[in-house]
């Protein structure tokens, strides 16, 4: 037996988790961000604080950031490893609740270790506590158990094994991953306890790779033969299951085009003549007018989002759909024929099962047709040149700098949109945009992540004034633990997103505009306050000043921001030629608002339930 507190038996059993898929072991946690109050420090911190180097420390500036960080860090390692969050009780709890919604919504594994109340509750209400008149076993943790997979309070010592064996469990199940909570009593966490050495032990959880039920893939394979216009759909499941060789091998033995989600981005490298691109909402032409036509879609680990069916309008009605998915509750979804099974699995065993089958040279080559038209329109917008930048060439610019080995992350805004239509991809892991949660302030702390995992990477972030404004103080954490970003601040005095989308819907851009009181513009400088915070500042005034501060960047050592002002108003990206579903109010007296609802009359009419069977 060894005797530990409860907090140095959690450290030391974490230190001890790996991973293990085709054979190749990782540690799992890659480390334990954290910020320390009253709730956690005598336990968690003074764990951490007298163990080895197995399991290092970082410090974090917030709470919600460093939920991000560790999201982003599991996701550039492909669900293999991720990070573990700690946080004293209270509002240091409550601020990780975002990140947990946004890893758990993206699928993503990342453990939290909230502080709890006494659970002895002998000097109840304790500060901070939140006081519930109905029930002693209530804290603001309680919160945590929608956005978690796994949820549990550990009130007693000797609950603690079976606890983290079952977020383990969950942790490296890559059909039940996301946020997992263990709630942590502060008094319990400095309590002594016996343990058995084998909790202790190296202990390897193996990320299985399940093939397809023969008769469901029988039924695939006879639905497919029948397609003449297939489409494939990649999600993040063909990135996270490392399943980019298999789908590239799938898509030219059988000549089907593929499409990608804002998670499957990535899955072909730009250039493939079977790559077409984004798909959706925010697609490119080329990607929708085949999902327009497809008579059969082939989801490969996508949990088609709206803007990945633009609201269920981009697929034909009588459309079929073969969704291959490590997880039954996506794979049933548009009334798809199921293959439950690993990406890559799943992939070889169809593309075995269809031998021989491929579709008309015709139908490739008008993939290769709208393919090129839709090059030709980027090019065009890449090319902008005009003060202030346009984000289509600022966009570009970037998208040249990154070359093969960068990494571009951004989240929430205008930005991620146009990023999923025009960034051209080098190939798995050089793209990174949170949008399942679509959540402001992602993407700095995103980037650290990114960095940590994959340190001989260049991470380039893009964040828009509103991110930034929200979560920028992760720059303090990057300069001070000597992390290099290449941050892009795109200024453009507000929200041109949601500016646009208000304006759509007559709603008249009412506060999308960072405005004095006065109507003129705020005396806020963001590019000083990067620099008061630690970070290089560059100030470009043009797209050949900006190509010669990606430059300078990418030759630095340190953190880089390259503050550039944009127009709120400019639109300089061509569309997608799709609809995406934002009610609009049915009773108005502005002329705005009642086109608004016509147009929104006629997505309507173009939406499919989607609700034949498969075969």
């Amino acid at each position: 037996m060894i005797r530990l507190t409860v907090a140095q038996a959690v450290v030391r059993f974490l230190a001890q988790q790996w991973s293990e898929r085709d054979g190749v072991e990782r540690r799992f946690f890659g480390g334990v961000v954290g910020i320390f109050g009253h709730g956690n420090v005598a336990g968690v911190g003074q764990a951490l604080a007298t163990s080895d180097d197995e399991l290092p420390y970082y410090l974090s500036r917030n709470e919600q950031a460093m939920v991000h960080t560790a999201a982003a860090y599991a996701r550039a390692s492909n669900r293999l490893s991720t990070l573990v969050c700690t946080a004293s009780i209270g509002p240091g709890a409550t601020n990780m609740i975002t990140g947990a919604a946004g890893a758990t919504i993206n699928r993503l594994p990342v453990l939290l270790l909230p502080g709890d109340i006494f659970s002895t509750r002998v000097a109840s209400p304790v500060l901070q506590e939140l006081e519930d008149q109905r029930s002693f076993d209530v804290s603001v943790n309680d919160c945590f158990k929608p956005v978690s997979r796994f949820w549990d309070r550990i009130n007693r010592p000797e609950q603690l094994p079976s606890a983290l064996l079952a977020a383990m469990r969950v942790l490296t199940d890559p059909a039940e991953t996301g946020a997992v909570t263990l709630a942590l009593p502060q008094d319990v966490q400095a309590e002594a306890y016996d343990w058995p050495e084998e909790l202790f032990a190296r202990r390897v959880w193996h990320i299985p790779r399940p093939r397809p039920e023969r008769a469901a893939l029988a039924r695939a394979a006879a639905l497919l033969r029948s397609a003449e216009r297939p489409l494939i759909v990649a999600g993040g499941g063909a990135i996270y299951g490392e399943a980019t060789g298999a789908l590239r091998a799938f898509a030219e033995a059988h000549g089907v085009p593929v499409a990608e989600t804002q998670a499957g981005k990535g899955a072909l490298p730009h250039g493939h003549p079977l790559a077409v691109g984004a798909v959706g909402a925010t697609g490119t032409t080329a990607a929708n007018a085949l999902a327009r036509e497809a008579d059969v879609i082939i989801g490969v680990g996508t949990r088609y989002s709206d803007f990945t069916t633009a609201s269920r309008t981009i697929f034909a009605p009588g459309a079929r759909f073969v969704n291959v998915n490590v997880t039954g509750f996506d794979a049933a979804k548009l009334s798809g024929l199921q293959l439950v099974a690993d990406a890559r699995e799943g992939l070889n065993d169809l593309s075995e099962a269809v031998a021989g089958w491929s579709t008309p040279d015709g139908y490739r080559e008008r993939a290769a047709e709208l393919n090129r038209a839709w090059d030709a329109a980027v090019d065009a917008a890449y090319a902008v040149e005009r003060t202030p930048i346009s984000q289509a060439a600022l966009i570009g610019a970037v998208n040249a700098a990154a070359g093969d080995d960068g990494v571009v992350v951004c989240a929430a805004g205008s930005m991620p949109g146009d990023l999923h239509k025009l960034w051209r991809p080098s190939g798995p892991g050089s793209y990174h945009v949170e949008y399942g949660y679509s959540c402001m302030g992602y993407e700095i702390a995103g980037g650290l992540g990114i960095k940590r995992a994959v340190p001989e990477r260049e991470v380039f972030v893009l964040v828009g004034d509103g991110s930034y404004l929200m979560m920028a103080q992760e720059l303090v954490t990057a300069v001070a633990d000597g992390v290099k970003l290449i941050v892009v601040l795109v200024d453009n005095s507000g929200f041109a997103s949601i500016g646009r989308l208000s304006e759509s819907v007559g709603a008249e851009r009412l506060g999308t505009a960072y405005q004095a009181g006065d109507g003129g513009p705020l005396p806020v400088d963001l590019a000083a306050n990067a620099a008061s915070l630690g970070a290089t500042v560059l100030r470009p005034e043009s797209v050949a000043d900006l190509r010669k501060a990606l430059d300078t960047a990418r030759s630095a050592s340190e953190t880089t921001v390259i503050y550039v002002p944009t127009d709120r108003l400019a639109d300089d990206v061509p569309s997608s030629e799709a609809w995406w579903d934002v009610p609009v109010a049915q009773v108005a007296t502005t002329d705005a608002t009642r086109t608004a609802k016509e147009e929104y009359a006629a997505g309507k009419r173009s939406q499919h339930a989607h609700l034949a069977p498969p075969a």
